[in-house]
């Protein structure tokens, strides 16, 4: 019975373990401590975002052309 009580204990240790980093986590996103890094775009990404939109939407209408 000792090597159920002793898996039993690991298993019981790592769940606290798991649940006190999640609260910590979540206590430091609430102060305001973790940091999410700043999203750059470059005129460059940004055209050509556009351009890919601008082709799908040319596409999608000439897919749908017949349907009108």
């Amino acid at each position: 019975m000792a090597p159920m009580q002793k898996k039993m204990a690991a298993a019981l240790a790592a769940v606290n373990a798991y649940l006190q980093e999640e609260s910590d986590a979540a206590g430091q996103h609430l102060a305001g401590t973790l940091q999410t890094p700043a999203i750059q775009q470059s005129a460059w990404s940004q055209s050509g975002r556009q351009d890919m939109m601008m082709m799908r939407k040319l596409i999608q209408m000439r897919t749908f052309a017949h349907l009108r």
